[in-house]
């Protein structure tokens, strides 16, 4: 693959002397064609920012912005039309037209365009915007939906109409910003499978911006995680999840798995579950749950499983178990060292004091 986006460099300030905001500081950035490439942080990290970087809504302060082999950091508002109409965006809050039906806020960006008869590909004739819509509406599963108005769909259905909107001219490039922000959780895998779609079957590179987690988790190929304007930590996303480097990165990281106690809920395993606390890493390279037991069976250790969780990141399992070791000490010592051969493994010395 090659890049279609590559930040190099990159600084947005906004302001001037002490009060400035430093929004985004050097970023260097490479995202490959056709790649879905998730960009996480909190409030105030800057990654907005980043992404109107991208389709030139904001001007970078130093450094260079690559789109499809446009620097769109050099050029000038009148040129950035033609990267523009490459470049679809999603919204948190769908940004429909009220007053218009389905059907003509999926055609508005088509009538925008309007009549190019010296080019064919962007001669949108009436009959060419009736056929485009009917295709996307079909492709997002709302064609019956063409003649109702936005008061009368779910979140999921408007959200839908705003991806159909945003794919209307054939865009390389898909910008979505906290696009599931304000769905709930099932409506948010079914727009997460559509975004999948677009990527998978239409070949678009998507870029989306989130706080949440389970968002990359679900969809993204890499990540960058960012704070402060900086990115801390980039990678494949079963890569950042199974080995974070940064202490934001934990903390994401952390929401979305959840399948390591607490202190409180160690605390109350201890109480009810004699023996020896630990939490063992489950990876794909670590093979299946039964290796770990089949680890502890081999040391004469027995191990209950007392919390946990495993799930899948891009068709892969992670996640982790904690158990409850009973045996000999000496025999514990050596399963956990075994264990320790093909995956992690975090003792609770701490509990121990504490009986």
């Amino acid at each position: 693959m090659s890049a279609m986006i590559r930040f190099d460099g990159v600084h947005k300030t906004f302001g001037d002397g002490p009060r400035a905001v430093h929004a985004v500081e050097d970023v260097t950035l490479d995202i490959e064609r056709g790649e879905i490439f998730g960009v996480i942080g909190y409030s105030g990290a800057g990654k907005s920012t980043l992404v109107r970087l991208i389709n030139g809504l904001e001007p970078a302060t130093s450094g260079t912005v690559v789109v499809d082999g446009d620097e769109v950091s050099a050029l000038r508002e009148k040129h950035l039309r033609a990267v523009r109409a490459e470049i679809g965006m999603i919204f948190q809050q769908f940004n429909l037209f009220g007053s218009k039906t389905v059907a003509e806020n999926v055609a508005y960006p088509l009538r925008v365009a309007g009549r190019a008869k010296d080019d064919p590909a962007n001669d949108w004739t009436k009959e060419r915007r009736e056929a485009r819509v009917a295709e996307l509406l079909d492709f997002v599963g709302l064609a019956d939906k063409a003649q109702a108005r936005p008061a009368e769909l779910s979140g999921g259905q408007k959200q839908r109409v705003g991806i159909a909107r945003a794919l209307a001219r054939d865009p390389k490039i898909l910008l979505a910003d906290e696009c599931t922000s304000a769905l709930d959780p099932e409506t948010t895998r079914e727009v997460l499978g559509l975004l999948r779609r677009v990527n998978t079957e239409l070949g678009v590179t998507i870029v989306v911006i989130t706080h949440e987690m389970d968002v990359v988790k679900h969809l993204c190929h890499r990540v960058a995680v960012m704070e402060s304007g900086r990115i801390v930590e980039r990678g494949a996303v079963y890569d950042v999840f199974s080995h974070p480097r940064e202490e934001a990165t934990r903390r994401f990281v952390g929401t979305s798995l959840r399948d390591r106690p607490s202190p409180e809920v160690l605390g109350r395993l201890a109480a009810t579950h004699p023996g020896t606390l630990v939490t063992v890493g489950v990876q794909e390279d670590t093979g299946s749950s039964a290796r770990l037991m089949r680890t502890l069976a081999e040391h004469d250790v027995d191990g209950a499983i007392v919390y946990g969780g495993i799930t899948e990141i891009g068709e892969r399992p992670f996640g982790s178990l904690t158990l409850a070791l009973s045996g000999e000490q000496a025999a514990i010592r050596a399963a956990l060292a075994g264990l320790r051969e093909f995956t992690t493994v975090q003792e609770y010395p701490e509990l121990e004091e504490q009986r």
